[in-house]
């Protein structure tokens, strides 16, 4: 492999409603809300950013909400676990706040893994984990900033059989091969810390169902464009069927499918999100990228409300 991936850039879900999307992110997870813009190519539906307070890579979780969207369904080809990291001195008040507010966590039997789900039924997880760098957002109020959630951790992919999902990971996109687990395989990029660890599940033979509730994509990290314009030549020669690079105007990406059918982007670290608003401002308005911005007027119309925004 000429690039490998340094870990996981962001993960990108479906959902339904946009004002419960919002309030379960910031107020029950303490994310940051850092940009409100749309799908760049269906801009009636919103794209929401949520992350630390930069929206560094490796913190992001980003959803397409829209209201009257069907529920997806579990499967086969689909990423159906995304998991965040917090601090290990954490998990057990992180599990009373959880029960507290009636989303039927469940802790692992070891202790250091909290499982649920969200407000439109997507399973999401907090892994205790030692050592994470990554601040967080301390800008929740009912939420100590020793416990924040300091990132993405991980993400659990589901298919039929791993083999050809695990050659890609290792053979096209540099991942090392960590262990395998009773349920299928785990791997791990750069350092293989928090924020850079793919679990792969065997044996699971329903399809999946895109839809609500449903991760769309998982994105990797690539440090900037022309690391990206050589990996996506070398996919390509590989015999990947990959995108041309697309601006999304806070990174630069390329996708494709693995083998089992779950879509893969690689995003650029930068620019970042602040290239069109200041830090302390991040999200709290509707950024577009300069070829929408003449539709602005129309696309403020369509879209839903988000809700009450401060904290």
């Amino acid at each position: 492999m000429i690039v490998q991936p340094s870990g996981i850039h962001h993960v990108t879900a479906l959902a339904a409603d946009p004002e419960k999307n919002v309030a379960f992110y910031t107020r029950v997870l303490g994310l940051r809300l850092v940009k409100q813009t749309v799908n760049f190519d269906a801009p009636h539906i919103w794209h929401l950013y949520y992350g630390d307070a930069t929206g560094s890579p490796s913190t992001l979780m980003t959803f397409f909400p829209w209201p009257g969207v069907t529920s997806g369904r579990e499967g086969s080809g689909l990423t159906t676990k995304s998991s965040f990291s917090v601090p290990r001195e954490g998990i057990s008040w992180w599990f009373d706040r959880l029960k507290s507010i009636e989303v039927n966590p469940s802790l692992s039997a070891d202790g250091q893994e909290i499982t649920f789900r969200d407000s439109a039924g997507m399973q999401l997880s907090l892994v205790a984990t030692d050592g994470d760098t990554r601040s967080g957002w301390d800008g929740v109020g009912s939420i100590p900033q020793e416990f924040a959630v300091r990132g993405l951790h991980s993400v659990t992919l589901s298919q039929k059989v791993i083999d050809p999902t695990s050659e890609l990971l290792v053979a096209d996109l540099g991942m090392t091969h960590a262990a395998d687990t009773k349920s299928g395989a785990s791997f791990t990029m750069g350092d293989g810390n928090s924020g850079a660890q793919v679990e792969v599940l065997g044996g699971v033979l329903e399809r999946g169902l895109q839809a609500g509730g449903t991760v769309h994509h998982v994105a990797f990290r690539a440090p900037d464009l022309s690391t990206m314009e050589s990996w996506r030549q070398e996919l390509s020669s590989r015999g990947i069927a990959v995108t041309e690079v697309l601006d999304r105007q806070y990174f630069k990406s390329i996708y494709f499918r693995e083998p089992g059918g779950v879509l893969f982007e690689i995003a650029t670290d930068d620019p970042g999100f602040e290239i069109d608003e200041p830090l302390l401002e991040l999200g709290r308005k509707l950024k577009l990228p300069p070829w929408l911005e003449p539709s602005r007027e129309q696309i403020a119309e369509s879209l839903p409300s988000l809700g009450d925004l401060d904290d």
